[in-house]
């Protein structure tokens, strides 16, 4: 869709504890919104965020932002275990809201989360930046869309990352605070998933998890699986903290989608084969095989939220899509078994 000139919407900031907030943040000042107040507890990263935001501005007490009437969004990136508490505080101060992922971590949270958006109206949306964020994800999208691989059966999502490439807070390793590997990083996964499959109807066949590697951290999941079926095909997802360190990067995350007259492989941030940066989306179809660089190509997730804020619109993203995409990795990680060799 072409979306035209807009109003210009204003945004605060509260909770600073993923560096996903970053990616957040910039995909709504890219789309022409305003940042106005940050708030967050932690000192050094406020420091941080305003480092690299200078015009935020920050408060002390979060109703600064909760009562400030002309703001229409706050961007969240809070420890999981309090995004849900701090969504609904949100949306019942008449503001929309965008959550890192995982939006939440229960399946308790997620109903009064539904609860409180219904009866609000306002927008509940969780970031899922290996879709929305991820150039080659988008270009896929536009593939699929124009039928270059025929109808989708199945999508393989692989979600692997770094345990140390940075330090890692106390909480990463508390299961009750960051809610399991495939509640977290897996999200990402069963959003494109439902994405690409076109499934509006889906369920977890089953799931794995495990500690097999971080004996001296016994709650943190560093593996995990899933099966999932949906009304539109199939999907398979692997998570893990076992990207070696001789790699180069975070994590190599890839996401293969079969379809009847085709198949795109992404690799999204590095291509081990040798070419350099990420965005590399290769089609395989009766033509042969191509390879595409994505780098340049356009995001335009952050001009559809601001649309739909504006209008109440889903151009970005439907509520139902949002909340099913959490509900099948809360399930998933509900119905694992424990595989690991740690307990």
């Amino acid at each position: 869709m072409t979306l035209t000139r807009q109003p210009k919407i204003r945004f605060a900031a509260i909770g600073l504890n993923h560096s996903h907030i970053y990616g957040q943040t910039r995909a709504m000042l890219d789309a022409g919104a305003e940042l106005v107040s940050v708030y967050a507890q932690e000192d050094d990263l406020v420091a941080d965020y305003i480092k690299a935001f200078p015009q935020a501005r920050r408060v002390l007490d979060k109703r600064a932002i909760l009562e400030d009437t002309t703001l229409q969004l706050v961007v969240s990136a809070t420890i999981p275990d309090v995004r849900a508490a701090t969504a609904m505080e949100v949306m019942r101060h008449g503001k929309d809201v965008m959550v890192d992922k995982p939006g939440v971590i229960t399946l308790e949270e997620l109903a009064a989360v539904r609860q409180v958006q219904a009866e609000t109206g306002r927008i509940f949306s969780v970031c899922f930046s290996e879709r929305f964020e991820n150039r080659a994800t988008e270009k896929a999208s536009q593939l699929v869309a124009a039928g270059a691989i025929g109808r989708v059966v199945q999508t393989i999502g692989l979600g692997p990352h770094a345990l140390r490439n940075n330090p890692r807070p106390d909480w990463f390793f508390q299961r009750k605070r960051y809610g399991g590997i495939l509640c977290d990083i897996a999200a990402h996964q069963c959003d494109q998933f439902l994405h690409f499959t076109d499934s509006t109807r889906a369920e977890v066949v089953a799931s794995h998890v495990g500690n097999f590697g971080n004996p001296e951290t016994p709650e943190l999941e560093d593996f995990g699986e899933v099966l999932l079926r949906g009304n539109g095909g199939t999907g398979f997802v692997r998570v893990d903290w076992f990207t070696p360190k001789g790699l180069g990067t975070w994590g190599d995350g890839r996401l293969t989608i079969l379809g009847t007259e085709g198949y795109i492989e992404l690799r999204k941030y590095i291509d081990i084969g040798g070419r350099p940066g990420g965005d590399h989306l290769f089609l395989v179809d009766g033509k042969g095989l191509q390879h595409m660089d994505c780098k340049a190509g356009a995001l335009p997730f952050g001009p559809r939220f601001v649309h739909d804020i504006l209008n109440r619109t889903e151009t970005a993203m439907t509520q139902a899509h949002c909340f099913l995409a959490t509900e099948l990795a809360l399930k998933a990680e509900a119905l694992a078994s424990n595989v690991g060799a740690f307990k």
